[in-house]
């Protein structure tokens, strides 16, 4: 990422993507990088993104302008639009803070039970019967619990939950940014729920509580409610300590089987 203008020029890479959709929590983490440049050193973490998915973009060059909306002594708040060719093609409300990696003074939030990470599934960039590679698979190792695969053969259990161990495949430690991939797990959790097929984000709103500890994080993706072609997606994630580290909801499209 590059200063350019009022924001930033950027270049999407391929491997975020599923199929040849670049990944929504990724491209909100880009979003939310430019927020991070703009805002200086007294506000260096994301604490809070909403994103508007206007049309996928492509991977290659992306335009980001950044619009500062108010810079207080805790709180920074920032908008950023993402532009291709001129158009309009996602954009966030972002809030920026400082973090730290102490425990919650109260929690309700109870870390999913998950196998040992060596007995789940690890999720390939070319799944089984699939008709497209998953790239983001190559960046992300995600190891899937083997109670949550009943979809892969037929069989979903209509519970809409999947839960998984992810890390980030190079090595890396998460971060605040990184966590945003980590909210938009895939697959989606309208596998489970036996409508499979692409889910286009419509918006993506996520929380970033602390800083997390080195190690895997767990995740928990569940559907609350499924209508009028669209799903709400709620993803939990805690880290290797069991603290809740982030949390989203999503709005996406689907389509819905025949009744």
């Amino acid at each position: 990422m590059t200063p350019q203008g009022d924001g930033y020029a950027a270049t999407l890479d391929p491997e975020w993507a599923v199929a040849d959709k670049l990944h929504g929590g990724y491209l909100l983490a880009v979003l939310a990088r430019a927020a991070v440049a703009d805002a200086g050193a007294a506000h260096p973490h994301v604490t809070a993104a909403s994103g508007a998915f206007l049309e996928a973009p492509s991977p290659g060059h992306a335009d980001l302008t950044v619009t500062r909306l108010r810079v207080g002594k805790s709180v920074a708040q920032v908008r950023v639009d993402l532009s291709q060719e001129g158009r309009p093609r996602a954009s966030a409300l972002i809030a920026l803070g400082r973090l730290d990696d102490s425990g919650p003074w109260w929690t309700a939030s109870e870390p999913v039970d998950l196998p040992p990470e060596q007995d789940c599934f690890l999720a390939p960039v070319q799944p089984p019967g699939a008709p497209f590679p998953v790239p983001l698979m190559g960046v992300i190792e995600e190891r899937i619990n083997p109670g949550h695969l009943a979809f892969a053969f037929g069989r979903p259990s209509k519970k809409g939950v999947i839960a998984s161990w992810q890390r980030l495949a190079d090595g890396s430690d998460w971060d605040p940014l990184s966590l945003l991939v980590a909210l938009d797990p895939v697959p989606p959790v309208t596998f489970d729920l036996g409508v499979p097929g692409w889910m286009p984000t419509i918006q993506l709103s996520a929380y970033i509580r602390r800083l997390p500890a080195p190690g895997p994080v767990r995740v928990r993706l569940t559907a609350t409610d499924v209508g009028g072609d669209r799903i709400d997606q709620v993803a939990h994630v805690w880290d290797d300590k069991g603290r809740l580290v982030a949390q989203s909801t999503q709005l996406a499209a689907v389509r819905l089987p025949a009744a």
